[in-house]
């Protein structure tokens, strides 16, 4: 998924909501770097930027709905 705008402190932390949201464990990877979806701080230092690819990934329970649900709420976000 391409960002086609980066993520600031207000978007950040209504996707970190959303993630705990879901029992699966949610991670977030761009480039070398992994950061927990549920985390505000290891949200806070990916530093996505406009254009940036990003992967998904999540394990449990809930782990599709979760992959689908953070990928609709950064779609929805950077249209």
């Amino acid at each position: 998924m391409e960002l086609d705008s980066g993520l600031e402190a207000r978007p950040v932390a209504m996707l970190v909501q959303l993630a705990s949201r879901y029992e699966s464990s949610i991670y977030l990877d761009n480039d070398a770097k992994r950061v927990n979806a549920k985390s505000i701080m290891g949200m806070m230092t990916l530093g996505l930027t406009s254009g940036e690819e990003i992967v998904v990934t999540a394990d449990g329970k809930d782990e599709q709905q979760a992959i689908d649900g953070i990928e609709k709420y950064l779609s929805r976000k950077s249209a």
